[in-house]
């Protein structure tokens, strides 16, 4: 897009990466991401007022550990290093970078030191901040000055050159840090001198007509999963291509209660897409017969609806473009942001697509979040029933229903799935939540019923708060509802005797379970 101003994120790796960018987006300053060892001649054609170099898992001292290019510090434009982004410039500016002697990793306490650090201006002489390192700096570079330390006592923040050069030790983009997005905003406006000139309205107009020159006169083909994502992407591109946008809406078996029903109503009534619908169920159930791996089931679910889109696509025309509703999240989690990232989970709209697809692949969302992706559905007037639609995974109740997928076990998960529901509805709960619903384990555990021993299998409750899926705390439901929930369940689903709630945030654990 054509912007005022842009940030550039060098990316080292960090799973905090995207989110770094989606926190610049969010003061209204552009921002893009690149990797660590972009040319420098490609940094600088981006015309960036300043770059921000991400946290990462390695040591700067290694031997081959990503490093930068000296002529980026020279001054003419402002770096911020983040947690590696830290070391990497106490270390390549003539620092020491060693081991520390216990890792930093969670809330911490950081302590102003010194005044005179723009980033710090407005922060109290002592706040939590979010640390994730082993790693710490032991000295900071000739002629620059440490302006906040540690619980530890290692240098939390330093700048110099001129203040052109600052560096963090915590994650001020995330959200556990007290005062992280005051930190950003210095950085942007007090040393960037970056104008509030990113907005959602400007980049609607402007990918309509990227999509509409990159399609030309072929056709698109978009798979529907009633999910916001698919439903945005779908939404924008039609109105880019017009009816040369054939959607289909694959039941792959793998959906909750009553959901082709609902989705293909909202579809065709409300939205007036033209919608195809595949009832592809058994050969997706029949091809995740036996398979238990996660990462294997995402690859065969992502194959497989590749080959029911081309089979659709021929019989309805043909294709030239397949749309997917790809965003930021699945991109970083997939690893394929930067050398160095690490791969938490394959994606199947990104890391489980087939080499041979027949299609040229369409993610206009792929550098968005979930919360701008609503915020543009929104300007195009989806409605709300699906934008406010908690995130459900593209492989479906596949990777909730932990070990093998059957089709008994995937209508107990149904039924336990829309019970928790229900109860999140009925309590007022779903709008303030990012997230709630059911896994099934593939452990099964004594119980008695009816003064009958059973053994049946367990069923996890998760919910959580999140404001972007990067990081989520566990929601903190009340014992009425969790013994509502649980007393239904048991007595409405059959195979069920037992009902737990995961209490785990993300970090350490991911939302879902696979």
């Amino acid at each position: 897009m054509n912007v005022k101003d842009n940030i550039l994120v060098l990316d080292y790796g960090s799973q905090y990466t995207q989110l770094i960018a989606r926190r610049v987006r969010e003061l209204k300053v552009h921002s893009e991401i690149l990797p660590w060892d972009a040319p420098v001649e490609t940094i600088l054609s981006r015309h960036p007022k300043g770059i921000i170099l991400s946290g990462g898992p390695a040591s700067a001292t290694a031997p081959g550990a990503p490093t930068i290019d000296g002529r980026l510090l020279d001054g003419s434009v402002p770096v911020l290093g983040i947690c590696y982004g830290m070391q990497l410039l106490a270390h390549v500016l003539g620092g020491k970078v060693r081991k520390g002697a216990s890792a930093e990793y969670g809330a911490s306490v950081v302590r102003v030191t010194a005044a005179g650090n723009p980033l710090l201006r407005g922060l109290p002489a002592t706040f939590q901040a979010w640390m994730s390192h082993w790693d710490e700096v032991a000295a900071v570079p000739t002629g620059f000055s440490v302006h906040a330390e540690s619980e530890s006592g290692a240098p939390a923040a330093f700048s110099g050159r001129d203040g052109k050069v600052l560096a963090l030790q915590f994650h001020p983009e995330v959200v556990h840090t007290e005062g992280g997005l005051d930190v950003l905003r210095n950085f942007l406006f007090d040393v960037c001198r970056c104008e509030e000139s990113w907005n959602l309205s400007g980049w609607v107009d402007q990918m309509t007509s990227e999509i509409a020159a990159k399609v030309g006169g072929d056709r698109v083909v978009c798979g529907l999963s009633g999910g916001v994502d698919s439903t945005v992407a779908a939404v924008l591109t039609s109105r880019a291509v017009g009816d040369r946008l054939e959607c289909i809406f694959v039941n792959n078996g793998l959906l909750r209660k009553d959901e082709a029903r609902s989705v293909l109503d909202l579809y065709r009534e409300k939205l007036k897409l033209k919608v195809h619908y595949v009832d592809a169920s058994q050969t997706f159930l029949s091809r995740l017969e036996g398979v238990v791996e996660p990462e294997r089931k995402r690859k065969i679910i992502g194959e497989t609806f590749v080959r029911v889109f081309e089979a659709k696509a021929a019989e309805i025309g043909g294709a030239q473009w397949l749309l997917q509703g790809t965003l930021y999240p699945d991109v970083i989690e997939s690893g394929f942001k930067g050398k160095g990232a690490s791969v938490i989970k394959t994606h199947h709209n990104v890391g489980g697509l087939p080499d041979d697809i027949a299609f040229g692949l369409l993610e206009p969302l792929r550098d968005l979040f979930k919360d701008e992706v609503r915020a543009i559905g929104a300007l195009m007037d989806v409605p709300g029933a699906i934008l406010g639609r908690h995130p459900f995974p593209g492989p479906g109740l596949a990777v909730r229903c932990l070990g093998e997928v059957s089709p008994g076990r995937l209508d107990v998960l149904r039924e336990a799935d829309a019970i928790f529901a229900e109860e999140i509805v009925a309590a007022g709960l779903y709008d303030r939540m990012w997230q709630a619903f059911c896994v099934l384990l593939p452990v099964r555990t004594v119980g008695v019923m009816g003064d009958v021993r059973t053994y049946a299998e367990a069923v996890v409750l998760r919910a959580v708060h999140s404001q972007d899926g990067m990081t989520a705390d566990w929601v903190r439901l009340s014992p009425e509802l969790l013994d509502r929930v649980s007393r239904r369940i048991c007595n409405e689903v059959e195979g069920v005797n037992r009902v737990v709630l995961d209490v785990t945030s993300k970090p350490p654990a991911t939302i879902e379970w696979e």
